[in-house]
């Protein structure tokens, strides 16, 4: 007997709603995100193409004393290989998850889609959200979400540019923001600082997309003249300086804020003779990830 169409979508329903209801609902979440939307901003803070092995030993040296301060990096998967697959999944609350899972439901969602055919109830302690996008999903709660762009991915100056700024209600890309410049961090978050002080929303979602860690970043190091693991870590220390000012300015809003930090990709420097990124090697595939409240 032929099944009928609702009959075949229960179906295909029923098993992922399983997998979610074993391993990762048993689990207790670190944050109940239920309890975040509607009564914190909400930063998201991508640090574009960062490496997990860089960030964990800048870590244990204690030279990124800023991101120290609020715990641990993780361990994960990426996304994806480069920019653009990475963001279409993270934007669509397929966050970086565990190094360790074995399945999909394995990890922890921050955010539940609950229109992809997985049951309208999420895991425990995950936002679920109406709409193609996290952003979509927020701003039905009364969120203005904004994005600060970095990479050429969201530079806005072609079509595949403007992708992604167009998730957001106010997007932003300057110049000084690019990959080439210096201070691309320090531009994006005295820009970012100026727009708050007049921000009248009363909860916001911000994307920071930081892109000095990505190529070119030799001259973060003193006397370098090309890319390497060491350039990396001193991209990273400066960052980290300017994370620390965006932070101590945000903490002047009224209300709690909730922080997602993370890389979207690795990179690689030579390994295996393999270069750059967009390509599955183990160091473009892991990440580190945290979050936190401000």
């Amino acid at each position: 007997m032929e099944k009928n169409d609702n009959t075949e979508q229960s179906a295909q329903q029923e098993v992922p709603m399983r997998l979610f209801a074993g391993a990762a609902g048993d689990r207790q979440p670190s944050v109940d995100m239920n309890q975040v939307v509607g009564s914190s901003d909400i930063l998201f803070v991508c640090l574009d193409t960062l490496r997990y092995d860089v960030a964990v030993e800048e870590e244990e040296a204690g030279t990124t004393p800023v991101l120290n301060a609020y715990g641990r990096w993780e361990k994960c998967q990426a996304p994806g290989n480069f920019t653009l697959p990475s963001h279409h999944a993270m934007f669509a609350g397929f966050l970086p998850s565990r190094f360790d899972a074995k399945s999909v439901a394995d990890r922890e969602l921050l955010f539940f889609p609950a229109s992809i055919g997985l049951g309208k109830k999420g895991p425990k302690g995950a936002y679920s959200f109406s709409g193609a996008t996290i952003m979509e999903g927020l701003e039905q709660e009364g969120y203005e979400t904004w994005c600060v762009g970095g990479v050429a991915f969201f530079d806005k100056r072609t079509d595949l540019g403007r992708v992604f700024p167009g998730y957001f209600q106010k997007s932003f890309w300057r110049p000084s923001f690019a990959c080439p410049v210096k201070d691309s961090t320090k531009n994006q978050v005295d820009f970012i600082l100026r727009k708050i002080e007049h921000a009248e929303a009363e909860h916001i979602f911000l994307y920071l997309n930081v892109d000095a860690i990505h190529y070119p970043n030799y001259f973060y190091l003193e006397g370098a003249s090309s890319d390497s693991l060491a350039s990396h870590g001193a991209a990273l220390r400066y960052v980290d300086g300017e994370l620390g000012q965006l932070f101590a300015g945000w903490k002047e809003r009224r209300g709690s804020t909730f922080v997602i930090c993370c890389s979207d990709h690795g990179t690689c420097y030579g390994e295996d003779g393999c270069q750059f990124h967009g390509i599955n090697h183990p160091v473009v595939n892991t990440v580190p990830y945290k979050h936190f409240f401000l």
